[in-house]
């Protein structure tokens, strides 16, 4: 199934394409271990990775699960992120979507952990 055109905003669709492309061709080394886990229904849902979602492109999401997994690395820490990412999570929230976050060392020092938290979501 095509989930494309179901949550993305249709006039920024275009530029944002592109920018989760790029995304895609240089994951970081936690969202590369995550996808190892969780492509091809791994988890018995399927999720996408770089999916638009509204004005947002969320690093992994299973849409029929209505969730959402980011993966933060050191910049989530600064002051202007933490908000950022608070203002994404709420607009995510408020359109049905759990949003659950993993730091890049949690991904790569505990995927069994992640997984299982994930797994619970599900």
């Amino acid at each position: 199934m095509d989930y494309k055109f179901k949550t993305a905003d249709p006039f920024l669709y275009n530029l944002l394409k592109e920018y989760a492309k790029e995304n895609r061709k240089k994951p970081t080394e936690a969202e590369t271990v995550l996808w190892d886990c969780i492509k091809e229904r791994q988890l018995g849902q399927p999720f996408r990775r770089q999916h638009i979602i509204g004005e947002f492109i969320a690093d992994f999401a299973c849409i029929p699960a209505k969730l959402v997994i980011e993966t933060d690395g050191g910049y989530h820490q600064l002051p202007e992120q933490q908000i950022s990412d608070e203002q994404r999570q709420k607009w995510l929230e408020s359109q049905g979507f759990t949003v659950i976050r993993f730091t890049n060392e949690e991904v790569i020092n505990d995927i069994d952990n992640v997984l299982e938290i994930i797994k619970q979501y599900l």
